[in-house]
């Protein structure tokens, strides 16, 4: 397997650089974030998505703009610096309201940065506050990375414990939690990486993930990217796979946006479908995700708030232009029209795919309930239900941690 060198996001100090995954996998753009309203909507728009990634994104674009001239000759006093700070922070938390990670984050550097004023009292300066931030937000991005490989490696481990069904390994994944959607690895997909790495996965199955398409085209990039055997199918294509596939499937591992205290977890819409088929075909179902996803604030998911998105996200699709003359029957390639000015750009389109004047309900993410999840996979380890327990306790894993 190839290393998993894919970079979404690249950061030096003063400096931001996301790669716009609206354009993927046709294109591979790097875009600048330079000011708190060009970071705002690359998360909005979807430049960049993935809970993990989006509180990394969001952090890194206010680093950048505190060391710009214009933000250093405004800040005068630390009180100011402070100020700035929790306000550009409040700001950036309203790009995506269900991802908690944003919200961890912010709460995170916000209190960092108190702390700091408070501990140097009336001795703190402007620069004394910027410095703590910029130390507490380039943390968060080398952890991150670290993290997601805990969650890869404990994730393995616990299928390797489960599997009984001999060498052909193969897993289920749901839309895209890998380098894409986080500082790096990833997380569900990690677990894929971890498997991979140690030569014990024979196959992955991603899927479409409509209607914003992760799967096809993001989790399908990474694994073409990474040389890992995988095959792509629609959503609806799970409980077929599942049944022609008995005793060969070792688990669907998906990633999490939001985890209750009870384990009821909010991902991607489809993945409570996929747990309901999972139990039905008896295999582990289970959810991937850094403990900042974890919200012990909201006891269910019945308290988690529900994105709803455009909908023409539904009713419209974008991409390259293909000449379908030229199409492969044994690889399913076909060439890209492209422009005379530049033969190396794709003609784009958006196309209309739903009736006009259809009504569209559009949400973005669904609520899997805690009795269908097998187990949560965090960096922290693997969390399991006590016996006859329907829910879990992540209050009590994550206490077990506390200094």
């Amino acid at each position: 397997m190839a290393n998993p060198t894919l970079q979404a996001i690249k950061y030096q100090r003063g400096s931001l650089e996301i790669l716009d995954q609206l354009l993927l996998p046709h294109e591979s753009v790097y875009i600048t974030l330079a000011t708190l309203a060009e970071g705002h909507a690359a998360i909005k728009t979807m430049q960049v998505r993935g809970a993990p990634a989006i509180a990394i994104v969001a952090a890194l674009t206010l680093a950048v703009v505190l060391v710009h001239p214009s933000t250093q000759s405004q800040l005068q006093t630390a009180a100011e610096a402070v100020a700035f700070i929790e306000t550009s922070l409040e700001f950036l938390k309203t790009s995506r309201p269900t991802a908690v990670n944003l919200f961890d984050a912010a709460h995170k550097l916000a209190h960092g940065v108190q702390q700091e004023a408070a501990l140097k009292s009336e001795a703190a300066t402007a620069q004394d506050i910027v410095n703590k931030y910029l130390e507490l937000a380039e943390r968060m991005l080398e952890e991150d990375v670290q993290d997601n490989m805990n969650i890869g490696k404990f994730g393995a481990e616990f299928i390797l414990k489960v599997w009984k069904g001999g060498d052909d390994l193969r897993v289920i994944t749901h839309c895209n939690t890998g380098s894409l959607a986080t500082a790096g690895y990833g997380t569900a997909l990690g677990i894929i990486r971890a498997l991979a790495g140690q030569q014990k996965l024979t196959h992955a199955y991603c899927t479409e993930t409509r209607p914003y398409n992760q799967g096809s085209r993001l989790t399908a990039y990474e694994l073409v990217y990474e040389k890992i055997p995988s095959t792509l199918i629609t959503d609806s294509m799970a409980s077929a796979l599942l049944a022609q596939n008995p005793d060969k499937i070792a688990a669907i591992v998906v990633g999490a946006d939001r985890v209750a205290a009870n384990g009821d977890t909010a991902n991607k819409i489809g993945t409570y479908q996929l747990a309901i088929t999972a139990r039905y075909h008896n295999v582990p179902f289970i959810v991937a995700a850094p403990s900042t996803s974890v919200d012990l604030k909201i006891a269910s998911g019945k308290e988690i708030h529900i994105e709803v998105r455009p909908s023409i996200e539904v009713t419209t699709l974008r991409g390259p232009v293909v000449d379908l003359n030229s199409l492969n029957k044994v690889s399913n390639e076909v060439e890209f029209k492209r422009t005379a000015d530049d033969a190396a750009a794709p003609v784009t389109e958006t196309i209309s795919i739903a009736a006009r004047g259809i009504n569209v309900w559009n949400p973005s993410f669904d609520v899997t309930p805690a009795e269908l999840i097998s187990a949560i996979v965090t960096e922290k380890g693997v969390v399991l239900k006590e016996d006859g327990v329907q829910q879990f306790d992540m209050k009590a894993f994550l206490g077990s941690f506390a200094v």
